[in-house]
């Protein structure tokens, strides 16, 4: 089935600084990130960046600090203004929205999880998870019994009438997942949501909001600095270096087919057996096939096949779908994914 756009950044530039129209213009001619701000006192933070988000998709933007990603999730929102460019919403242009137009979009389009949780620490977790509702202009028993069942389904009956600090950091994110779900926004804004959680609560986390969004099917744009946590949640893959995009797309075609030195750096390290899946490496059905050791799923990891294999190299797999066979995985062609790039193993061997 083919997804609308969602979201539709064409153009965009960001340059911070006294007179940014000036910036943009050496920017334009080819002026980098640190030579502006050496030459010029102004900071690039982004610059052309062009993105789709597809409806109903996980879309992750990842870097490392400093590469423009918290300053790119803001101009979704308008908290950030652009220096130039365009975002769409549902086909719409938003830079010509009023205060008016923009207090609608981030109050019943958008909702946003914040990294440091944001809660009210006077609300009780049911006010607080009914927050955006009641500045909309609900009271608590009109949105009570929707803040009861996103608690619930984010693992928190029970806890409603407690407060912020009564809870484990991992609680008070839950809290913020069900107030962004109660809020019935199709579009949901998180950066780096689960940064500041331990690394069991953090996976529990991420394990959550694909649980969620199996069923609910929102546009998610998920902001992270992990390759791990981009690679497990995202639909579309967008990295950046510097306020640019280095390279986007279907993450699976990123980690076998890096594009930039700079990717291939980024993934070198990565346990490719953990994330990549079968429809990755898998070849097409052949309807002469009749011998296999067992069926897989398209969506399963390598590692699982690997796992299931017993190390046997000899041996291929029938992938279903729905119980319908699609392809043919061979165990031969599976260790061939295994094996990082050139670029990447001589990174290795220099730094050895």
């Amino acid at each position: 089935m083919t997804k609308n756009v969602k979201i539709s950044i064409k153009n965009l530039y960001k340059i911070f600084g006294p007179t940014p129209d000036v910036g943009l213009e050496y920017v334009r001619r080819g002026m980098d990130k640190a030579e502006l701000l050496e030459k010029q006192n102004h900071v690039l933070g982004l610059r052309d960046i062009n993105v789709d988000m597809q409806d109903g998709e996980i879309t992750v933007i990842m870097g490392l600090s400093g590469s423009g990603k918290s300053t790119l999730i803001r101009h979704l929102n308008r908290l950030i203004e652009p220096t130039d460019g365009e975002i769409r919403i549902d086909g719409e242009d938003i830079m010509g929205y009023n205060e008016q137009q923009l207090r609608t979009l981030r109050r019943e389009r958008m909702s946003m999880v914040f990294q440091k949780f944001a809660l009210l620490p006077h609300k009780t977790v049911l006010e607080n998870a009914g927050m955006a509702k009641n500045i909309r202009g609900y009271t608590t028993s009109d949105f009570e019994a929707d803040a009861r069942k996103w608690l619930a389904r984010v693992g928190l009956e029970g806890n409603e009438n407690q407060y912020p600090h009564e809870l484990s950091g991992g609680m008070q994110q839950r809290v913020g997942i069900a107030r962004a779900l109660v809020s019935d926004a199709p579009i949901m804004l998180m950066d780096e949501a689960f940064s500041a959680l331990d690394p069991l609560i953090r996976s529990d986390m991420q394990d959550l909001l694909l649980e969620l969004q199996e069923e609910l099917q929102k546009t998610i744009v998920f902001i992270t600095h992990d390759l791990d946590e981009a690679l497990k949640l995202a639909d579309h893959l967008v990295i950046l270096k510097d306020g640019e995009v280095v390279q986007q797309g279907d993450p699976q075609e990123i980690l076998l087919n890096p594009g930039d030195p700079y990717i291939v750096d980024f993934i070198s390290d990565i346990n490719r057996a953990r994330v990549l899946r079968v429809r990755s490496v898998m070849a097409q059905r052949d309807n002469g096939d009749t011998s296999f050791a067992g069926d897989i799923s398209e969506n399963d990891n390598l590692e699982s096949v690997l796992l299931k294999s017993e190390g046997d190299m000899t041996l291929r797999f029938r992938v279903v779908r729905d119980g319908e066979h699609i392809g043919t995985l061979q165990m031969t062609d599976l260790a061939r994914a295994l094996v990082p790039t050139a670029a990447s193993t001589e990174r290795n061997k220099n730094a050895a």
